[in-house]
């Protein structure tokens, strides 16, 4: 069987993705070195493909651009992105990306980064949690608008119940770890958006910016 993959010795870089999936692998740098972090990439970009590479910091990024000179930082994101020109956009409207507090912009950031390295247009939509319903009211006209809304919230993670019971779009509800002792570190955001009555809501993993953009990106694409 032919290997679709090339052996690092650390990893196993999955070249077939961008055949199987549309997009290549995504580096996940949590755990890994600059030095792993760099071969990765520089093997993927080998391929002729771009770069995504989450949860990076600051160290990882500057040994990336010592090998690949178009690598970019998203520092609010913690993205690396190489990219040769913009993806061709996905066709439709934009993904609108809401965010109950100023504190859930780095789970934000990374599922807008993500959408547009995928193509997507992408509006956001920062502030406008539950504690000043007042704000999200005042930006329903761009909510209404988007063909789907993803929406990060911590604390209780009320925030896309009111939003599912407003729209008749899908909505991608992103718990985050943002919150006081009893909100478990995202937990009690994640069951509160499980438990919505609301209908048309699905719900990602604590954090997953990238998981709710990659799901976005499928939607629109298959719309």
């Amino acid at each position: 069987m032919k290997k679709h993959y090339e052996d690092l010795g650390f990893a196993k870089v999955d070249h077939h993705r961008m055949v199987r999936k549309g997009f290549p692998e995504v580096i996940y740098c949590a755990g890994k070195t600059p030095s792993q972090v760099t071969k990765i990439a520089a093997s993927i970009a080998g391929k002729g493909h771009d770069v995504l590479a989450t949860r990076a910091d600051r160290k990882a990024y500057l040994a990336v651009r010592k090998v690949l000179k178009k690598a970019k930082y998203h520092e609010t994101a913690r993205v690396i992105t190489v990219q040769k020109e913009p993806r061709r956009l996905v066709s439709g409207s934009y993904v609108a990306i809401i965010t109950a507090g100023t504190a859930d912009l780095p789970v934000a950031e990374e599922a807008a980064v993500t959408a547009e390295f995928l193509g997507l247009k992408v509006t956001r939509l920062l502030d406008v949690g539950v504690a000043g319903i007042h704000r999200l009211i005042n930006n329903m006209d761009k909510i209404k608008k988007a063909k789907v809304l993803i929406v990060v919230a911590g604390m209780e993670g009320a925030l896309p119940s009111v939003i599912g019971g407003l729209v008749d779009k899908p909505i991608i509800a992103v718990p985050t770890s943002v919150g006081y002792g009893a909100s478990f570190k995202g937990l009690s955001a994640l069951l509160t958006m499980m438990n919505s009555c609301a209908p048309g809501i699905g719900v990602v993993n604590i954090d997953n910016g990238f998981g709710a953009a990659v799901l976005a990106h499928y939607i629109l694409k298959c719309a």
